[in-house]
């Protein structure tokens, strides 16, 4: 059998890391991690970097999975290499499904202001994560956040407020947590359900996560 190949793209400032805990057959997948590149400019337009993404992926029909950020990116990847399955998690499908906080600040522009130096320099503000669940919430931080250059920060925050999808692609799987506090179950048609899950069902809900995954794709 030939095996299916699977590109997977991590959240925003994240790594390949955030993979580490799914549970893929080797005899039935080949697994493809891509990282953020440098964006060339604060404005890149995000079908542009996806493009420069794409250059990456040597698969026919390969799989395409994004977490978060990630799965807005892999949506404009999938424009230039023909995926068999898009499968987002822990994301949205269009701009609709930004909560009104967010397009609230794409029209205030108070995303300007966000600390990007709290990213940059996590370990300098670890230090203020007390308590045994925040301690443990800034060790994961450290773990995963691993891409914090600022002007990669900018721009994928601009990017993210301004995507302008108006409706859901063809081929696409939604999965995600019914408590995530980042984009709310509320604004998601469409989803399998994690029930219980938060924005970090990747890491949390690996198991599940697997086996779903697994079952679209040999079905």
């Amino acid at each position: 059998m030939e095996k299916i190949p699977i590109y997977f793209m991590p959240g925003l400032a994240a790594g390949p890391e955030i993979f580490e805990n799914l549970k893929l057959a080797p005899e039935k997948y080949t697994l493809h991690y891509l990282r953020w590149i440098q964006p060339l400019h604060p404005q890149e337009h995000i079908s542009d970097y996806a493009f420069r993404l794409s250059a990456f992926i040597k698969a026919k029909k390969p799989v395409l999975i994004g977490v978060s950020f990630g799965g807005v990116l892999v949506q404009e990847i999938a424009k230039f290499v023909h995926p068999r399955k898009i499968i987002i998690i822990s994301s949205i499908k269009s701009h609709a499904e930004l909560p009104l906080k967010y397009r609230v600040a794409k029209h205030t522009k108070i995303y300007k202001i966000f600390p990007l130096k709290i990213i940059e320099n996590f370990e300098d503000y670890a230090k203020y994560f007390v308590g045994e669940t925040l301690s443990k919430k800034a060790q994961l931080y450290q773990k995963y956040l691993s891409v914090r250059n600022k002007e990669y920060l900018k721009w994928s925050l601009f990017v993210m407020l301004h995507w302008e999808q108006l409706q859901q692609i063809e081929n696409i799987v939604h999965i995600h947590g019914t408590k995530d506090p980042i984009f709310p179950i509320q604004n998601i048609p469409n989803s399998i359900e994690i029930k219980g899950g938060t924005h970090a069902i990747i890491l949390t809900k690996a198991k599940i996560i697997s086996e779903i995954i697994d079952t679209i794709l040999t079905c």
